[in-house]
């Protein structure tokens, strides 16, 4: 698909940097995902609850057109809404992402884990929406290390990703332990920390050192460690600085240093079901 760094799982190759589209209106997520696609981006990240498939859709086919990419270098990732989890709602939506996007996306995860309908109903429906061809694999978003283990064993095809929060300021231990025993992967979203890392001094000093800016130094950090980052913007300038990350690497002590920044405060976005809980990290 891609010569730039990427991981595979179960058979998919999945380029390490993407570019996510949340809270991107229809008119900018067009705009800027055919811009992502001109720089070099080839993972685009989208969802039905953006309300911008079908726009992420018209980006990809004006990169194509412009001559910039072809359909299947690109890997294209949405997701199914927590109320459409039972599984009539959830293949017709599975279909309805697929009809607006315009393509048959490379992965659909499940945004939230949610108590109703259980775990099982809705992972046998994301796997038949596998099965019936409305994406070419499956995944979670925002899961739980105990929640992503249940819906694996639930679950009969590898759940490739389990998208969830990440940077600097967030401590992932369990969870990325649990990716590795799980034969799969974490991508990252907010990997910038809503810009917070831009002025942070450890990620200050540690770019100036490798002539990079903070949030290049961050995105490093994150797919050095084999994590998927997804950074969104609605500026070109920015998405061509995020791409720019492939040409210098963290020595063990720098992603040490970034590593310490972590903290127990640092979660940005919690609409986590009260049923559930976040892998304890701190005690």
């Amino acid at each position: 698909m891609t010569d730039q760094p990427a991981i595979t799982v179960d058979g998919h190759t999945i380029p390490l940097l993407g570019f996510g589209t949340w809270m991107l209106e229809p008119e900018d997520a067009r705009r800027m995902v055919a811009e992502a696609l001109r720089i070099g981006y080839r993972h685009i990240d989208t969802a039905w609850i953006y309300k911008n498939e079908a726009a992420v859709g018209d980006g990809i086919r004006d990169a194509i057109a412009a001559g910039h990419v072809k359909r299947e270098d690109i890997w294209l990732t949405t997701k199914i809404w927590v109320a459409h989890f039972h599984r009539a709602d959830l293949l017709k939506q599975a279909k309805e992402s697929a009809e607006a996007l315009g393509f048959t996306p490379d992965l659909l995860l499940l945004h939230w884990p949610k108590t109703e309908p259980a775990f099982e109903e809705t992972l046998e429906a994301l796997n038949e929406a596998l099965d019936q061809g409305f994406t070419r694999s499956i995944g979670l978003s925002n899961f739980p290390s105990a929640e992503w283990e249940r819906a694996q064993s639930l679950s009969k095809a590898k759940l490739v990703t389990n998208q969830v929060e990440y940077h600097p300021y967030l401590k992932l231990t369990k969870l990325l332990a649990a990716a590795k025993a799980l034969g799969s992967s974490v991508t990252a979203w907010s990997p910038l920390a809503q810009g917070n890392v831009a002025t942070d001094p450890t990620l200050i000093e540690i770019g100036e050192k490798h002539g990079k800016s903070a949030g290049q130094v961050t995105l490093r950090w994150l797919i050095q460690q084999g994590v998927i980052a997804i950074p969104r913007t609605t500026k070109v300038s920015r998405a061509a600085e995020s791409f720019a990350i492939f040409d210098f690497e963290l020595t063990p002590e720098e992603m040490d240093r970034i590593h310490a920044l972590a903290r127990p405060d640092g979660r940005l976005g919690d609409w986590l079901d009260k049923a559930f809980r976040w892998d304890e990290e701190w005690a």
